[in-house]
Parts: structure tokens; sequence; C-alpha cells
């Protein structure tokens, strides 16, 4: 299983994730695309808005709202934690 997936499975149907596609206006399945993607992106070289655009096929303003309301591209490690469930697997445990 790659990052994007494991993200994926950690982000479906969570709250925090919910309330975030609502401010955004987007579909929940797209906000869950967007932050794997996002989170993908950012361990890569490049613009992580860039690649994560290219990803998902929504725009690189949706998604730097997106980075904006998670708290920075800093946080994209840190919003994980938050959407990780109990069973302890952390995708980014690998890469910190």
């Amino acid at each position: 299983m790659g990052l994007f997936d494991a993200i994926l499975g950690h982000a479906h149907d969570h709250p925090t994730l919910k309330n975030l596609a609502n401010k955004l206006g987007i579909e929940q399945d797209q906000a869950e695309q967007a932050i794997a993607a996002l989170a993908e992106a950012h361990q890569q070289d490049g613009d992580t808005v860039s690649l994560a655009a290219q990803r998902t096929g929504l725009s690189q303003d949706t998604l730097q709202q997106m980075v904006a309301q998670i708290g920075g591209e800093g946080s994209l490690t840190q919003f994980n934690s938050i959407l990780e469930r109990d069973d302890g697997a952390n995708p980014f445990d690998n890469f910190e």
C-alpha cells in the first residue's frame, strides 16, 4: 500500500475532514484525496500544491486554501496525526 492509499484510509469519514470539506465547498471524497495528495507531495521535490493539483484535478487555489486551513505546509504531517485511527498505524512514521 502506498503512502497516498494509507492516508486515504486514515482520512475516510473523519469529522475533521468533513468540516474542512464544508469550509472549502468541496465534496468530502475530494478533501480526502486532496489531503492524501498534499501529504504525499510534501515528501517529494517540487511545489507541494502543484503536485497535488496534478494528482487530484483540484485547482491550486482550492488546495492552497486547504493548506492554509490546516496551518501551512509544515502542518501536513501533523494534520495526518489528527486523522490517525486508534490502530496506531501512521504512514509518516517512516518519513520523519
